[in-house]
């Protein structure tokens, strides 16, 4: 399997590893199918994502995923977050091998599952449609 230089980059050393104590928001999520796991944290500032940290438990592809794609949500509006698509993550690490395109889908799930998280511990009301997955990058 070839993985780019990218994703062997921000699996050996990944970003923004670790976890924040006094989160405002936390999502885990899991797909039982391989065995990932991933959580995310963030820290929210008037709506912006101030600080954000991962731990993942699972292969090459999923690490890189979720270093890359809170790099990209680090300092953005919540409701940018949200827009951020497992297809756009793929495209920043230069793609992912076919078979494992399923990895990169934790990571757009945990940002939307630490959102909604934060969400309803400040009691913001939210669109539930902004946090439907779209099940056409499920193979």
């Amino acid at each position: 399997m070839e993985y780019s230089e990218k994703v062997m980059e921000h699996f050996t050393h990944p970003h923004n590893v670790g976890k924040i104590d006094d989160a405002d928001g936390v999502g885990e999520v899991g797909n039982a199918k391989c065995g990932d796991i991933m959580k995310m944290y963030l820290k929210i500032d008037n709506g912006i994502i101030t600080d954000v940290k991962f731990n993942t438990y699972g292969c090459a592809s999923a690490i890189a995923t979720s270093s890359i794609a809170t790099d990209m949500i680090k300092g953005q509006p919540v409701s940018e977050a949200l827009k951020l698509t497992n297809k756009a993550v793929v495209e920043a690490l230069d793609g992912l091998p076919a078979v494992k395109i399923h990895c990169s889908v934790l990571a757009e799930q945990a940002i939307k599952a630490a959102v909604r998280d934060y969400y309803d511990k400040n009691g913001i009301e939210y669109d539930e449609a902004e946090f439907h997955f779209n099940e056409e990058h499920h193979h």
